[in-house]
């Protein structure tokens, strides 16, 4: 098997919301939402630490204020390869339904916002959409 070189990689800048910082990781279009979470979870940063969580299937990707589900690759989401793409990502145990009006982005930040508050300052580079 040939060596993967950076241009045929997606790299992910995974921004944690409960502390604002972030990581860069490595992947292949072919990866997963589902596979990315099971290596963040195996690869946990460490100044991530006071945040872990306790299994890689709570792990949410978020991209362009959308939940990704764990089926869909990477490459369906036609991320550029040899550049870096911003995602964040979370512990819920399930993802929202939309309501009505389809609105699942006002039940996330209501209940991002509402677990910020219990840490009563907002952490930097934090989006709230």
């Amino acid at each position: 098997m040939g060596s993967i070189n950076k241009s045929d990689r997606i790299t992910l800048r995974l921004i944690h919301p409960m502390n604002g910082k972030n990581k860069e990781f490595n992947f292949v279009p072919e990866d997963t939402a589902a596979d990315v979470a099971q290596y963040v979870f195996d690869n946990w940063p460490t100044d991530w630490e006071s945040h872990r969580v306790h299994s890689p299937h709570i792990l949410r990707l978020i991209y362009q204020g959308r939940f990704i589900h764990g089926n869909v690759s990477l490459g369906a989401l036609q991320l550029p390869l040899g550049k870096t793409t911003a995602m964040h990502i979370m512990a819920r145990e399930t993802l929202p339904e939309p309501n009505s009006q389809g609105n699942v982005i006002k039940t996330l930040n209501n209940n991002y916002l509402q677990g910020l508050s219990m840490h009563k300052t907002l952490p930097n580079n934090v989006c709230v959409i």
